[in-house]
């Protein structure tokens, strides 16, 4: 009797081979991505992305990921697209088809309705010579000829590649647009992602009566009584104007009683000899997120950030406990 192989061994040989399909499919790239990809981007109605079975599931998830990305898109069941779907594809509209084979009956029959539209169409198969492929503006060709699947049928390499070339497509459009961080926030506005990229400075910071001041000339006795009363753990330093011109943290006055010569009292210096003079600030009506990546983003991290107006006037305080309250 044959013994079986172990689960492990069929685990890494399914992902080495859904790996070499990967690399098959970014060494096959070649021109028809880029037609593809400038169809796409001059197309001024949605794109339309069918396919059917597992292809058609990953075709939702594509249009998903378009539309999540700046490029308005549908998903179209072939098989519905019969019965009254088509109603949902213009003339100005772009067709993306997925199917291995190319000769699904389902999707093959939409593909004269299609014409009679005028929409144009990407063919995702791996099947140059197909019904589908002898249908479209272009083809994606996927170089797939071999299924994970031991028994080889039931899609895994080719629905693998076809998942990641949507991927691709939608990335390559994204950055043909320049479509960045504020356009994904506008389309994401809710949960914990919405709220880090629709969350500016000014909303977290603490300011007002809880923004930690002190003025460069007061005196040390009147900074710690401000970076106690307030336990920002900082202190920002403001001149008569109340520009920011220096910041007081509990490690700086930890560090200059170390250095402090015999004899010398910490009372007795001036807050300019304690603070830093140049400290990191951030514009209150910047992103959060961008408060985050400032404070981490470093060699040495730090846990507090100075906020400032146009004008350079200190008007708040970030806390890196203020931004994990915010789940930033």
């Amino acid at each position: 009797m044959k013994k079986a192989p172990s689960v492990l061994a069929t685990i890494r040989r399914v992902l080495g081979l859904e790996v070499q399909a990967l690399i098959r499919v970014r060494e096959s790239v070649d021109a028809s991505y880029v037609r593809a990809v400038r169809l796409a981007s001059r197309c001024r109605g949605k794109i339309i992305v069918t396919g059917m079975g597992k292809s058609g599931l990953i075709a939702q998830k594509i249009a998903a990921t378009l539309s999540s990305t700046g490029t308005p898109a549908l998903h179209l069941h072939p098989a519905e697209a019969m019965h009254g779907d088509l109603g949902m594809v213009e003339a100005r509209d772009l067709v993306l088809a997925i199917g291995k084979s190319g000769e699904s009956p389902e999707l093959t029959a939409i593909l004269p309705a299609l014409r009679k539209i005028g929409v144009k169409i990407i063919a995702m198969t791996s099947r140059p010579r197909s019904t589908l492929a002898r249908s479209a503006q272009t083809v994606l060709l996927l170089p797939v000829d071999r299924e994970a699947c031991p028994l080889n049928l039931a899609p895994t390499c080719s629905t693998t590649a076809a998942l990641a070339v949507g991927d691709a497509l939608a990335v390559a459009l994204m950055e043909l647009r320049g479509f960045g961080r504020e356009h994904f926030a506008r389309l994401h506005p809710g949960g914990p992602l919405g709220r880090r990229l629709t969350l500016k400075v000014e909303d977290i910071m603490r300011s007002g009566e809880d923004n930690p001041l002190i003025r460069a000339d007061a005196s040390i006795q009147r900074l710690l009584s401000e970076i106690t009363s307030k336990q920002a753990g900082a202190v920002n330093v403001i001149d008569r104007k109340g520009r920011l011109i220096g910041l007081v943290t509990d490690f700086d006055i930890r560090r200059t009683l170390r250095q402090l010569p015999k004899g010398r009292d910490l009372l007795a210096l001036t807050i300019p000899e304690v603070m830093n003079p140049k400290p990191t600030a951030i514009l209150a009506s910047r992103p959060a997120l961008e408060a985050v990546e400032l404070m981490a983003d470093r060699k040495d991290p730090f846990n507090v950030l100075p906020v400032v107006d146009g004008r350079g006037r200190s008007v708040g305080l970030v806390q890196v406990h203020d931004l994990r309250a915010h789940g930033l």
